[in-house]
């Protein structure tokens, strides 16, 4: 990455990608919106096939069809800390290079894109992101409507740079930059170019309404119920020896409870609990329901994301 570029995008990866698919494939109670992602994703790569659809099943090509296809190619990923908004936004590019059998590049917009608070140089730099995005998807574009190749614009964090321009004390600075946002959103969404903007944000109300409005879909992600707690927790702890009954108990520490109103997170689950099993038994005890239960009291769940008055936040995790 050159030097340029390092100081706009945290990270520019090419799919398909193993580590990517195994991360996609982690991420279980999502399956919905794995689906409702794809399908939109692969439209939007290749617009003669919704050409074919109208022809085979309307016998001519139908206005909701050109509707579609005029949206502005901007999914919002809303919810709680710790969710899976990020990983599936970073990974879910590996699903549509392997499905559509093309590459997709991921450009991950750095935090760096707010500048330093001189004047223009947000606007400079946001607007320099989506250039080089829409120059990346110019190249991939193809004439014949199905394009061999895609671009994804991931914007984590994404109420940082596009919070309300109805905020009183926003910075005249912060207000220029969501302008440039919202222009570069649009001008993607001119020529039927192959690239996706995804969002990613703890704070959806934040989000200026602009912003919100030209969203294609917004995806919600809450924390996992107990059927998707039970996907993840049962096949790791079944294979080092846990019964039926250990198990379930288990699942049902880690959801909501009489002294706690919200359950663990995914994260929480698969970074912080399962790992902290391995390290407490690790290297001369096995992990045992004792000790698994001994570190679900000693790491409590992330508590929820909570806004305070000043429409600040307390914590901020994807």
């Amino acid at each position: 990455m050159n030097s340029e570029r390092a100081g706009i995008f945290e990270e520019v990866r090419e799919f398909p990608d193993a580590a990517a698919a195994r991360r996609f494939a982690e991420l279980v109670g999502l399956d919905s919106m794995k689906a409702r992602l794809l399908k939109e994703s692969r439209l939007l790569l290749d617009h003669e096939s919704l050409s074919a659809w109208s022809q085979r099943y309307h016998h001519h090509k139908i206005k909701i069809a050109d509707f579609f296809r005029d949206r502005p190619p901007l999914f919002i990923f809303a919810g709680d800390v710790g969710t899976g908004k990020t990983a599936l936004a970073e990974t879910f590019g590996d699903a549509i290079a392997r499905e559509a059998k093309i590459s997709v590049t991921l450009y991950a917009m750095s935090l760096n894109a707010r500048g330093t608070g001189a004047v223009g140089e947000m606007t400079s730099l946001i607007s320099a992101a989506f250039c080089e995005v829409r120059d990346a998807a110019k190249r991939a574009a193809s004439r014949d409507g199905k394009h061999h190749s895609g671009v994804i614009l991931l914007i984590d964090e994404a109420d940082a740079l596009a919070q309300s321009r109805e905020l009183t004390q926003m910075h005249h600075e912060d207000r220029a930059g969501v302008n440039a946002l919202i222009r570069g959103v649009d001008d993607l969404a001119t020529g039927a170019l192959p690239a996706i903007v995804i969002m990613c944000t703890n704070r959806l109300g934040a989000i200026d309404p602009a912003v919100r409005r030209r969203a294609a879909a917004t995806f919600n992600f809450n924390r996992p119920g107990e059927k998707q707690r039970h996907a993840i927790l049962d096949p790791v702890l079944e294979e080092v020896g846990f019964t039926k009954e250990q198990i379930q108990e288990i699942v049902g520490m880690t959801g909501s409870t009489k002294d706690r109103e919200y359950g663990y997170t995914y994260s929480d689950i698969t970074q912080r609990i399962l790992p902290g099993m391995l390290l407490a038994a690790y290297p001369v005890k096995p992990i045992t329901f004792d000790l698994t239960k001994e570190v679900l009291e000693n790491h409590p769940p992330t508590p929820p994301f909570k806004q305070n008055p000043n429409g600040n936040e307390g914590n901020r995790h994807a």
